[in-house]
């Protein structure tokens, strides 16, 4: 699905990180991995290239960038969840929390990594946004905003590299079923939640060229919730 092809993860040493890469490899791809830090055991492959990078910094993401050779996707699942406080109790600090981790993560990567992509006949940008962020919810307003300024920007950016051989889409994946989440929430059903796996296999689809028409699409991923 995605035979020699050179793909970009960031966030790339979390728990859908780490599935996305497995995916990434085991469709033919090579990875290039760039996150803030790398587990200290974790020994990767020839397939992978790694890139400890402050994805909050545009200045070393673009000092990376200048590394690396031709890159036919990028994914940008580097992002962050938290609880909040009510709307008009949220702190300038919480606020700005959200936006950069979420936001300024993909601004950087996308800013740094479109020239690169652009140079390719065609390639990706996959991007993860928030099925629950499609309306707001109480005590999640700065997620909420967040993640719909990730879907925002996955469609302008869509329409504005369409017709330049870049395709840019997003999932909008429910609760992922992570350790932490289960840590959090002990007496939910995690079967009901989405698998790291099954939304790594919806990503390298998107990634892939069989979704070469698929343009500026917010794709929701739910599992059985």
């Amino acid at each position: 699905m995605l035979d020699n092809k050179r793909i970009v993860i960031t966030g790339a040493n979390g728990v859908l990180g780490k599935a996305v890469t497995k995916k990434v490899i085991d469709s033919g791809a090579s990875a290039i991995l760039l996150d803030i830090k790398f587990d200290e055991d974790d020994v990767s492959p020839d397939e992978i290239e790694r890139y400890e990078v402050d994805l909050l910094d545009y200045d070393h993401v673009a000092e990376t960038v200048k590394d690396l050779g031709a890159v036919d996707g990028l994914l940008n699942l580097a992002g962050g969840f938290s609880m909040g406080p009510l709307v008009h109790e949220v702190s300038q600090q919480e606020w700005d929390f959200q936006f950069r981790i979420n936001v300024d993560t993909l601004r950087h990567s996308v800013k740094a990594f479109v020239p690169k992509l652009l140079e390719q006949n065609s390639a990706a940008i996959v991007n993860v946004g928030a099925l629950g962020a499609l309306k707001g919810a109480p005590a999640m307003g700065a997620y909420c905003a967040s993640k719909s300024a990730v879907m925002r920007l996955t469609e302008s950016l869509s329409e504005e590299l369409k017709g330049k051989g870049i395709n840019v889409n997003a999932v909008l994946p429910s609760i992922i079923d992570t350790p932490a989440n289960r840590s959090a929430m002990p007496n939910a059903n995690p079967q009901e939640w989405v698998s790291p796996d099954d939304l790594a296999n919806v990503i390298c689809f998107l990634a892939s060229d069989a979704s070469r028409a698929v343009h500026g699409a917010l794709i929701p991923v739910a599992g059985l919730s």
